[in-house]
């Protein structure tokens, strides 16, 4: 980790799946959820539609910066997506595991363009950084 933090935030959770979320400065809050497929009412927000959120922004965010950094790599269109899609299961030894995909949509771009501006915004995402190893996020441009 760097030892320069360029930005940080925090947020608390009461009540696990079934409870409330919400950042120390008021900005954000949500109301927690289990999925009727974990045993829930399904009513509520959960974990991996956070997490799915946070990686597809994240994701976008990180193809604009690589673009923005090497002048081989394409621009990202205005009206580029990603769609994060994560799963939750249990694992073979103990616990539960999650699941993951991209699929980015860069209209107008070249396919094998944007295949490299991908590859390189997965080096620079912190969210592919810190799963790499740990799950497996399978990249895909539609």
């Amino acid at each position: 980790m760097s030892s320069k933090i360029l930005y940080s935030t925090s947020a608390t959770a009461t009540g696990g799946r079934d409870g409330k979320a919400a950042t120390t400065d008021g900005s954000f809050a949500v109301t927690l959820g289990t999925p009727k497929e974990l045993g829930g009412n399904g009513q509520g927000n959960n974990p991996e539609q956070l997490f799915a959120s946070g990686y597809a922004a994240c994701f976008l965010g990180a193809m604009k910066f690589a673009a923005s950094q090497n002048k081989d790599l394409p621009r990202v269109p205005a009206d580029a997506s990603v769609t994060a899609t994560v799963g939750i299961g249990p694992r073979s030894d103990k616990g539960f595991g999650l699941d993951v995909a991209l699929e980015i949509s860069l209209p107008g771009v070249d396919k094998a363009a944007a295949e490299a501006l991908v590859a390189e915004a997965d080096t620079i995402c912190p969210y592919s950084h810190a799963t790499r190893g740990n799950i497996e996020v399978r990249l895909s441009v539609a």
